[in-house]
Protein backbone atom coordinates (compact mmCIF):
# COMPACT_ATOMS: atom_id res chain seq x y z
CA UNK A 1 0.00 0.00 0.00
CA UNK A 2 1.16 3.79 -0.40
CA UNK A 3 0.32 6.84 1.28
CA UNK A 4 0.20 10.41 -0.35
CA UNK A 5 -0.23 13.88 0.05
CA UNK A 6 0.36 16.17 -2.27
CA UNK A 7 1.67 14.66 -4.93
CA UNK A 8 4.63 12.82 -2.70
CA UNK A 9 4.70 9.11 -1.51
CA UNK A 10 4.62 9.73 2.54
CA UNK A 11 5.12 6.07 3.23
CA UNK A 12 4.92 2.70 0.81
CA UNK A 13 4.51 -1.23 2.65
CA UNK A 14 3.31 -4.45 1.87
CA UNK A 15 3.07 -4.83 5.81
CA UNK A 16 0.12 -3.57 6.61
CA UNK A 17 -1.95 -3.56 9.94
CA UNK A 18 -5.88 -2.59 9.25
CA UNK A 19 -7.68 -1.30 12.75
CA UNK A 20 -11.24 0.38 12.57
CA UNK A 21 -10.36 0.71 8.61
CA UNK A 22 -7.26 2.40 8.69
CA UNK A 23 -4.05 1.47 7.35
CA UNK A 24 -1.24 1.36 9.79
CA UNK A 25 2.16 1.40 7.87
CA UNK A 26 5.39 0.20 9.30
CA UNK A 27 6.84 3.23 11.05
CA UNK A 28 10.48 2.49 9.29
CA UNK A 29 7.94 2.68 5.79
CA UNK A 30 7.77 6.58 7.00
CA UNK A 31 9.28 9.39 4.86
CA UNK A 32 11.64 10.81 6.86
CA UNK A 33 12.06 14.05 5.14
CA UNK A 34 7.97 15.13 5.01
CA UNK A 35 7.05 15.00 8.85
CA UNK A 36 7.71 17.76 11.44
CA UNK A 37 7.27 16.68 15.05
CA UNK A 38 3.74 17.61 16.30
CA UNK A 39 2.36 18.41 20.40
CA UNK A 40 -0.91 16.73 19.57
CA UNK A 41 -2.44 14.26 20.88
CA UNK A 42 -5.68 12.32 21.62
CA UNK A 43 -7.41 9.71 23.27
CA UNK A 44 -9.08 6.80 22.56
CA UNK A 45 -10.60 4.03 24.93
CA UNK A 46 -9.35 0.99 23.79
CA UNK A 47 -5.74 2.52 21.95
CA UNK A 48 -4.80 4.57 24.50
CA UNK A 49 -3.17 8.19 23.85
CA UNK A 50 -2.21 8.84 19.96
CA UNK A 51 0.38 11.63 19.38
CA UNK A 52 0.81 13.06 16.18
CA UNK A 53 3.50 14.27 13.12
CA UNK A 54 2.35 16.84 10.59
CA UNK A 55 3.39 17.16 6.68
CA UNK A 56 5.41 19.56 4.88
CA UNK A 57 5.28 18.82 1.50
CA UNK A 58 6.79 21.47 -0.89
CA UNK A 59 5.96 24.12 1.38
CA UNK A 60 3.16 23.21 2.29
CA UNK A 61 1.89 21.63 6.58
CA UNK A 62 -0.90 19.31 6.80
CA UNK A 63 -0.69 19.69 10.68
CA UNK A 64 -1.27 16.48 12.58
CA UNK A 65 -2.22 14.02 9.57
CA UNK A 66 0.00 10.88 10.61
CA UNK A 67 -1.02 9.30 14.01
CA UNK A 68 0.98 6.69 15.98
CA UNK A 69 0.46 5.01 19.66
CA UNK A 70 3.78 5.16 21.04
CA UNK A 71 2.56 2.44 24.20
CA UNK A 72 -0.59 1.26 22.77
CA UNK A 73 -2.99 -0.53 25.00
CA UNK A 74 -2.52 -4.17 24.94
CA UNK A 75 -6.00 -4.20 22.64
CA UNK A 76 -4.24 -2.38 20.31
CA UNK A 77 -1.13 -4.32 20.54
CA UNK A 78 -0.71 -4.74 16.79
CA UNK A 79 0.04 -1.11 15.91
CA UNK A 80 2.69 -0.61 18.37
CA UNK A 81 5.59 0.79 16.04
CA UNK A 82 3.06 1.64 13.43
CA UNK A 83 1.43 5.15 12.22
CA UNK A 84 -1.68 6.01 10.42
CA UNK A 85 -2.60 8.50 8.06
CA UNK A 86 -5.48 10.90 7.63
CA UNK A 87 -6.62 15.05 6.50
CA UNK A 88 -6.34 14.06 3.11
CA UNK A 89 -3.59 11.60 2.98
CA UNK A 90 -4.28 9.14 -0.23
CA UNK A 91 -3.76 5.37 1.22
CA UNK A 92 -4.28 3.02 -1.82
Amino acid sequence: MKAVWNGVVIAESDDIVTVEGNAYFPRAALNQAVIAPSTHTSVCGWKGTAQYYSLVVDGKTNANAVWYYPTPKDAAAEIKGRVAFWKGVVVT
